[in-house]
């Protein structure tokens, strides 16, 4: 009797904390029922590539820029672009994004509250309709000529986003590289064929008065 009831307690404590199915849902019940619910976001993460047009600044928002892309200098200003989109067949609510600013880059503007001990901007995206997507931008700045590192000329750094409601996550990153300023060294002389004519001037002058002394000893 005992064994029995025992029995009975773990199935109640079973049917208790298993989560509900909906009878309507076709994943579980056939075809005459509803369309289970699916959970999906998708985030894409650009930098702006600078050009020129019309002698002023314009950007192309790429993945990402290699070393042979166009390279951003100290105290040089970068834009980033976050796409954020509901791919879910429902409602997604209360959308979080979290941006980790890269090493060597300064937030300027955009959305949220930056912590400097994380170095992550965070803000509220809100609710998300089915198929709706939202696009922030983050204006950001690298660091002065002293505050790079100093046995790096030429370096890369990754800018990762992520963003996630109770149902859905995802996340990406963009890469830009860094150029630091050369500082020209000093001019060396150049040894043309005046100074060698008047190094051997001075050979042979000097090979006179050994001369000279000798005899004169």
């Amino acid at each position: 009797m005992k064994k029995i009831f025992v029995f009975l307690a773990t199935v109640f404590s079973l049917l208790i904390f298993v989560p509900s199915v909906s009878a309507d849902c076709v994943g579980q019940y056939g075809q005459y029922g509803q369309p289970c619910p699916s959970y999906a976001i998708v985030v894409d993460k650009m930098v702006g590539k600078p050009g020129t047009s019309n002698d002023a600044t314009v950007y192309e928002y790429v993945d990402n820029l290699s070393v042979s892309d166009p390279r951003f200098k100290p105290d040089q200003v970068v834009f980033f672009k976050i796409k954020v989109k509901n791919t879910s067949t429902t409602k997604l609510v209360g959308m979080e994004v979290k941006d980790t600013v890269p090493s060597y880059l300064d937030p300027m503007e955009g959305p949220g509250s930056f912590n400097s001990t994380t170095r992550e901007i965070t803000w509220n995206a809100g609710d998300f309709e089915v198929d709706q997507e939202k696009v922030f931008y983050l204006k950001m700045k690298v660091l002065a000529q002293t505050n790079l590192p100093a046995d790096k000329g030429l370096f890369c750094v990754s800018n990762f986003v992520k963003a996630n409601s109770s149902n859905a996550y995802d996340d990406d990153t963009s890469q830009l590289c860094i150029e630091k300023q050369v500082t020209p060294g000093k001019t060396v002389p150049s040894a043309g064929p005046e100074f060698g004519l008047l190094l051997l001037a001075g050979n042979i002058l000097g090979a006179g008065i050994g001369l000279k002394l000798k005899k004169s000893s």
